[in-house]
């Protein structure tokens, strides 16, 4: 077993590369919490039990510059510290930044921090490899502070109108796809360029370059078709997929249940499930009262439950989190509820008559690849 710690696990990047390195049967996760670094002898107790440290706590934003600066070198220290303490040889993994080279306090402190490490490695006969990270978005990134795609997601789903200060070309990377970089650098089928005698570097180049007006019009678009019409756009490009799952992590839990439009004329009713400028697959299900399926969740797959006869509870819990969100439907009043991605779900018989569900998701069922991961809510 391989044995990894993450520090900053509950931070954007690393809840993701946390909760994708758990679905690895031959990965042993080691905990972490920000107060270890307060706790020498408890950042002693983590480092002594791992293999590989991957480094992603770190300050973006402050007031004060130089608290960003200090606060980031502390860090390093620390872990160095500790390191040293236990006469640990891990591997550490440094999440760095292409502002390394700029003249900010952010990209000093990663920059000092690399070299701190080196150093570390150097004499110490660790393995270090440093990480410069381009940026990166995706679902449950911190608006105003991790990325403007996160920002921008946030204000467009709620309503707001985010302002263009300059509308240049960006190079971006999905985090699914960082988290991927990360994990083949730690299972070794790419280290990187030799820059020291125990030190590499990994220098990963932005999968897309979109300008921030083209981000704000999908965007927008999306709020328009998706929350207003309940159309689901096409999802073949892989950046508008990776766009659209993170945009769908910021629609309002409010917004849920949509309510169907029910024509009704004396041949009985007709409900429109969805409209879609996508493939998918379109299923239903008849499921006796107390009776609950689910209990899974996906990385990647878009998902609708339309519940059209007979009452149910949907019950959604982001991973990782205790928090349980409940919707309640009535086939009276058709409505249906989207699964966000890395979210646990389920749909329960509530009633005494037999439910009807309808569900549409975008790729159809691969046994070879589900992406269908089973958890409890």
């Amino acid at each position: 077993m391989m044995r990894i710690g993450i520090t900053g696990q509950d931070g954007f990047v690393g809840y993701h590369l946390y909760h994708t390195l758990f679905l690895d049967e031959s990965v042993t996760l080691i905990p972490f919490e920000r107060s270890f670094f307060e706790d020498m002898p408890r950042l002693e107790s983590f480092v002594s039990q791992c293999d590989t440290i991957v480094h992603l706590a770190a300050m973006n934003r402050h007031e004060n510059p130089e608290v960003i600066y200090e606060t980031n070198v502390n860090l390093v220290d620390s872990l160095i510290a500790a390191c040293e303490a236990q006469d640990a040889k891990p591997h550490i993994l440094f999440s760095s930044s292409s502002q390394e080279e700029k003249e900010n306090h952010y990209g000093k402190s990663k920059l000092e921090g690399k070299k701190r490490f080196m150093e570390w490695a150097e004499h110490s006969g660790g393995r270090f490899t440093s990480l410069t990270i381009p940026n990166v978005f995706g679902p449950f990134g911190k608006p105003d502070y991790n990325s403007f795609v996160a920002t921008f997601c946030h204000k467009v789903a709620n309503g707001e109108v985010p302002n263009i200060i300059n509308d240049n070309e960006v190079g971006l990377i999905y985090v699914n796809e960082l988290v991927q970089v990360i994990i083949n650098t730690i299972k070794g089928t790419d280290g990187g360029r030799k820059i020291g005698d125990n030190s590499f570097e990994r220098k990963i180049a932005p999968t897309y370059y979109k300008k921030v007006s083209e981000i704000l019009d999908l965007l927008n678009r999306y709020r328009e078709d998706y929350m207003g019409r309940g159309i689901f756009p096409g999802l073949e490009d892989p950046f508008e997929k990776a766009l659209f799952n993170t945009f769908r992590c910021y629609v309002p839990e409010d917004y849920y249940p949509v309510k169907y439009t029910k024509h009704t004329d004396p041949r009985g009713s007709f409900v429109e499930i969805a409209r879609t400028q996508t493939s998918g697959q379109f299923s239903f299900s008849a499921t006796v009262p107390g009776i609950t399926r689910g209990n899974h969740f996906h990385t990647r797959k878009a998902e609708r439950f339309a519940v059209i006869q007979g009452k149910a509870l949907i019950q959604l819990r982001k991973i990782g989190t205790d928090q349980v969100i409940n919707y309640e439907l009535d086939g009276e009043n058709p409505a249906y509820v989207d699964m966000p991605i890395w979210y646990t779900h389920n749909i329960k018989n509530t009633g005494q008559d037999t439910l009807i569900t309808l569900f549409w998701i975008n790729e159809p069922f691969d046994q070879q690849d589900p992406d269908t991961y089973f958890e409890e809510v």
